[in-house]
């Protein structure tokens, strides 16, 4: 068993807690400078010690685990990125900054992309175009970046929602009737029809939420509930959106519809009843989609956010893409990473979802650094309604860490300690370190082509090895 030695994690978790090194020292029962020599490195932590930090600051093991440094890796990779490919840094010196020495290593890749975008905005000016048109990030990027530093859970919002429930009775089956009944007598709000070519819209003169005839009751029963939640927690949502976000930036805004709609989600599926029905099926999706009636993606969704303390679910990481390879969402419990820069891997199996619709696709995928993971895929349609008029597919793809395999019911059959039965893919060809990999599209960084007339390989760019990295 490999030792763990998670110094800066240990010492980031005290000062987040405001606790002296005596303190926490008193409440691991060791001695302080034993506590020291951890933080420090010194000593690896032990396993009586890492059960104590999980039990007393309700985080999970891997907290400690160099996997957690993962994402923080491959962010680093992506914005300095020109960096690594003029041999100014290496991807070992940036595993080494993530591991020791992570809010550095933050800090770091905040200056690397607030460079990158400098860059673009020159280049924008010297084609004519007004440098400070582009805002400094996308909100939509600010607000997954708002639920990946929370591990996409919500603990006082998923409290308040699970309260809401069994106050209001919330049941499979009954649930748009028991929604429209507080909204109407709490609230004076009355649902009708007539929105329109919108799917819902609130006319707070009139206290009227139209809904869309073209919703299914899942569908309703979801945009009730967001009301409700920017009804009844107007004020928590506020408390929350402000945290990260000046009030009345479009991100605030889109914090605040991000956190409604955590909370309507956490109303409908209530996190105790749900994550026991989880347990109980395995984590089959289909069965509980049946189960609360709702959609496919509702369901994922919410299996990638039950990470309340001392009652997890399986970590899951959460994504959304379209046949062109665009991520519309994606939201993590773990350490995977999705590219910002777009190209994700074309081996990954949610874009097999595509070519067999409505079937669950499986693989055993493993990412450069060899963390195993296993992923579901199936492909989802909406349709507005008419003759004609266009739909909407998407890929939904929920997976976890291979660890946590054994408690899905899409394991059973799987051989998971067979290699031969791992798909190798990456964070998209630009930044991905597999040098071997026939699907490639672009050169690796920081590594010099074997450029030969003479001869070809199957690898599009073959590297040369013998020269200096």
């Amino acid at each position: 068993m490999s030792k763990t030695y998670a110094g800066a994690r240990l010492r980031r978790l005290r000062e987040e807690r405001r606790m002296s090194q005596a303190e926490l020292a008193r409440l691991l029962a060791i001695s302080p400078s034993y506590l020291n020599q951890m933080e420090h490195d010194s000593r690896p932590l032990t396993v009586p010690v890492l059960l104590r930090l999980t039990e007393a600051f309700g985080v999970d093991p891997g907290f400690f685990s160099e996997r957690d440094t993962t994402r923080l890796v491959a962010d680093l990779r992506e914005a300095l990125a020109g960096e690594i490919d003029g041999a100014r840094v290496s991807p070992a010196d940036l595993a080494e900054l993530a591991s020791r020495m992570p809010a550095v290593a933050a800090v770091l890749l905040d200056l690397g992309r607030r460079n990158q975008l400098l860059a673009e905005r020159v280049t924008g000016a010297s084609q004519g175009r007004d440098a400070q048109a582009e805002p400094p990030r996308s909100p939509h990027e600010e607000i997954r970046d708002f639920f990946y530093r929370r591990q996409n859970y919500l603990h006082d919002t998923d409290l308040a929602a699970e309260d809401l429930a069994r106050a209001v009775g919330i049941r499979p089956g009954d649930v748009v009737r028991t929604l429209a009944a507080r909204l109407a007598e709490r609230h004076g709000v009355r649902t009708a029809g007539g929105a329109g070519d919108r799917l819902h819209h609130f006319d707070a003169s009139t206290r009227t939420l139209h809904l869309s005839g073209g919703l299914r009751p899942g569908q309703r029963a979801f945009r009730m509930a967001t009301q409700l939640g920017l009804l009844e927690h107007g004020a928590e949502l506020d408390r929350l959106a402000a945290e990260d976000f000046a009030p009345g930036s479009p991100a605030y805004g889109l914090a605040r519809i991000g956190i409604a709609s955590y909370f309507a989600a956490a109303l409908i599926l209530p996190y105790r009843s749900f994550h026991a029905a989880a347990e109980d099926v395995r984590y089959d999706i289909e069965l509980l989609t049946d189960r609360y009636g709702l959609g496919y993606e509702t369901v994922c969704h919410r299996l990638s956010t039950l990470q309340r303390p001392r009652l997890r679910g399986v970590p899951f990481s959460f994504v959304r893409v379209d046949r062109a390879g665009n991520m519309s969402k994606r939201q993590s419990a773990t350490g995977f990473h999705f590219s910002r820069a777009g190209g994700t891997c074309p081996l990954w199996n949610v874009y097999e979802a595509f070519a067999a619709p409505g079937r669950i696709h499986v693989q055993i995928a493993a990412m450069p650094d060899g963390q195993r993971y296993v992923w579901t895929a199936r492909s989802v349609t909406r349709h507005r309604g008419g003759w004609g008029e266009p739909g909407k597919t998407f890929a939904i793809g929920l997976g976890c860490e291979v660890r946590h395999a054994s408690r899905l019911v899409y394991s059973d059959g799987l051989n998971l300690d067979n290699s031969a039965a791992v798909t190798p893919i990456g964070m998209g060809c630009r930044i991905c370190e597999r040098l071997d990999c026939p699907q490639r599209s672009v050169p690796a960084l920081g590594r010099t082509l074997a450029v030969d007339q003479n001869s070809s390989t199957f690898v599009p760019y073959a590297v040369d090895d013998s020269a200096p990295r």
